[in-house]
């Protein structure tokens, strides 16, 4: 009964998440055939409006491709085949190195950027390019949601507990998250303002991306928010090796 009621789940979670993805694939690709039907039509020809058919016809394959990348990340995570490189990281490195691949964006937005630096001898046991990647998702999510003029600030410290590890909190001055979001903010596809979500670009697969980067280094992630005041995001990494295995298999206790 126990494996019969297994099954069961994940033949539901197969199917929410074909849903989820047809979902997700159609309209973009609406967009693109509707759009290529009318230059094809004769809008090709028309001068005011076949530069901006073609503009959204480009911005809906990229959207494609990013959520076709996402997909393909998600699906490795899952599958435990992504390989990891684990070594000791300086984590005013790590930090400074997210928060400057973000700049362009940021000063585009005019959102100012803060690093609030850890211990300069502080170091973190991970996979330096699993960190860039979580915290560009992060970063990328708290631009998009912050105003103009508002403020993003990422800090580090060092949290002694069962083992010593790095907390990184991703802080922005943004919408905020109502409280009933909360605990599904890190499911595959779940948005909170599902139109303002895909108007500005984003796949659904971020946060569900880092949840399983963290984890697979040993971490945890959490969010807290305030609605028109803020969210802060924190996830944590260990500072000694854990005996992680590369592929990304997590030890039961960690899990």
């Amino acid at each position: 009964q126990r494996e019969h009621s297994e099954l069961e789940k994940l033949e539901r979670v197969r199917k929410d998440f074909v849903i989820n993805v047809s979902h997700e694939l159609r309209t973009p690709l609406a967009s693109i055939q509707g759009y290529t039907e009318t230059l094809i039509e004769g809008a090709k020809d028309d001068p005011e409006n076949n530069i901006r058919f073609l503009s959204i016809i480009r911005q809906n394959a990229e959207r494609l491709g990013r959520l076709t990348a996402d997909l393909m990340t998600l699906s490795r995570l899952e599958l435990k085949t992504t390989r990891f490189q684990f070594a000791s990281y300086r984590v005013n490195a790590l930090l400074a190195d997210g928060l400057d691949s973000m700049r362009p964006m940021a000063e585009k937005k005019h959102v100012q950027l803060i690093l609030v630096r850890a211990a300069e001898d502080a170091e973190a046991f991970c996979d330096s390019e699993a960190v860039h990647q979580i915290m560009s998702n992060l970063l990328d999510n708290a631009l998009k949601y912050s105003p103009e003029g508002g403020t993003v600030t990422v800090a580090g410290l060092v949290v002694v507990g069962d083992h010593e590890e790095i907390q990184v909190r991703v802080r922005d001055t943004g919408t905020g998250i109502p409280a009933e979001d909360l605990p599904r903010l890190f499911e595959r596809f779940y948005r909170v303002d599902k139109a303002r979500s895909r108007q500005l670009g984003g796949t659904g697969l971020g946060l569900a991306i880092v949840k399983h980067l963290v984890r697979a280094m040993g971490g945890q992630v959490r969010v807290e928010s305030e609605v028109g005041v803020g969210s802060t995001f924190m996830f944590t990494l260990p500072v000694h090796d854990l005996g992680l295995q590369e592929h990304g298999a997590v030890p039961p206790e960690l899990d």
